[in-house]
């Protein structure tokens, strides 16, 4: 199976000089293309015979007509089905280079998304077709639409992507018989909801199997705000970073994945609901593992708990919040004699004093009321948001004690040997 080429989408702040260095740099991790949108840069914006000496150029007609000089320098042009009056678009492209798109504004069924399609196309020109995803369980649609499409056109012509909250994990799928993945070169902007991150679909395909014929079940984790998770650098591949929501609708989105998934990683804040979700006698899980036609979960953070209060040494300690991770530290003090005083934001009020663990995610800000004398906390968290929360408690007087990376590496073992039980 031939790998999905990986475009990149030229964000709109970038001109001149920078946008040579961003193709470069993308290049060097593995973009294949480079996009140029119209809605995103005005025809002069950027050198095109200097991006083109670095990436094939992709340029796409949205809202403004693609400048000559651009149909000229792009290896593939991308022209809308329909203007934007709804009525049919000009797919004019020199040979060989057209790539005639559909945006539906909607989620579609399969036979309404293949009648977009009855128009006669040039047979060497590449499909893209588009839909939001207004929920995870059209996953199954558009896998559908995307087989069809390709017993239509041939398999090496079409791609079929979601858009939307809950779509990355469906884009990821689709990627496996896509010839293009769209994916977000990474930082605050993205072309599209639902991007795969640029690294994360590269490390996938540094970590397949070029001899299997049937690509394996994917592993992924699920979170909000998760850009800094270590899991997808550490986990066998491929493994998605899935990103959503606080309120998304995540009981469905892992319904929605059984078919296709071997299980998950999970982390903040989505502990508690899938333990409910998933009938589980514990409080909170961190993992699942799929069992034919259901979700077996397990709460391996007891592990990472075991490590943190290990090393802290000490027989009574305070937990700052009542989420996922405290439930492990619960489950683990009991077991070895120690004293848990857990508080809450609104416990809040005398100054902290020993030792304790410090649970709230750093997107959340903990009470201004917090504060430390002679208390050595520990950080769980890593990376950026565990360098946040560290700086945090040394502002209120605290000592960071950063044990993240014990509590992830121990609790990891375990999710491995638990999802290469998986059937």
């Amino acid at each position: 199976m031939t790998p999905a080429r990986r475009v990149v989408t030229l964000p709109p702040t970038v001109l001149g000089l920078d946008a040579v260095h961003f193709a470069r740099e993308c290049q060097r991790r593995g973009a294949d293309v480079l996009e140029l949108r119209t809605d995103l840069h005005a025809p002069d914006a950027v050198d095109l015979q200097a991006l083109a000496a670095v990436l094939p150029l992709l340029v796409s007609e949205r809202g403004k007509p693609l400048p000559p000089a651009w149909v000229s320098a792009a290896w593939r042009v991308d022209r809308d089905l329909k203007d934007a009056t709804g009525r049919q678009g000009s797919l004019e492209a020199p040979a060989g280079k057209l790539l005639a798109s559909h945006h539906a504004e909607r989620q579609l069924s399969t036979t309404e998304a293949l009648r977009l399609w009855e128009r006669e196309l040039p047979p060497d020109a590449l499909v893209k077709h588009v839909e939001p995803m207004h929920g995870p369980e059209h996953i199954g649609t558009l896998l559908e639409t995307q087989r069809l499409l390709m017993e239509r056109f041939g398999v090496t012509r079409v791609t079929v992507l979601g858009m939307g909250a809950v779509a990355l994990p469906a884009r990821a799928v689709l990627a496996r018989k896509n010839v293009l993945d769209y994916v977000a070169a990474g930082g605050s902007w993205a072309a599209a909801p639902g991007q795969r991150l640029l690294d994360d679909a590269v490390r996938e395909l540094r970590g397949a199997d070029r001899l299997t014929l049937e690509p394996p079940l994917r592993l992924g984790i699920l979170g909000t705000s998760i850009v800094h998770s270590r899991s997808p650098r550490i986990h066998k591949q491929p493994f998605d970073r899935i990103d959503i929501p606080e309120d998304g609708p995540v009981e469905t989105l892992v319904d929605s994945l059984l078919p296709y998934y071997a299980g998950f990683a999970v982390t903040s804040p989505f502990k508690l609901r899938l333990a409910r979700h998933t009938r589980s006698p514990l409080e909170a899980i961190n993992t699942l593992v799929r069992r034919g036609s259901r979700w077996e979960s397990f709460n391996t953070d007891t592990h990472g708990a075991r490590t943190v209060l290990e090393r802290l040494g000490a027989k009574e300690a305070f937990v700052l919040g009542n989420g996922g991770a405290t439930s492990a530290l619960r489950t683990v003090a009991g077991e070895d004699g120690v004293s848990l005083r857990v508080l809450r934001r609104a416990d809040i009020g005398e100054v902290l004093t020993g030792a304790g663990v410090w649970t709230w995610p750093d997107r959340v800000p903990p009470p201004e009321s917090l504060r430390f004398e002679r208390a050595r906390v520990a950080v769980i968290a890593y990376g950026a948001p565990g360098r946040r929360i560290a700086a945090e408690i040394s502002r209120r007087g605290g000592t960071p004690v950063m044990l993240g990376a014990a509590w992830f590496v121990a609790q990891a073992r375990r999710q491995r040997q638990l999802w290469e039980s998986a059937t």
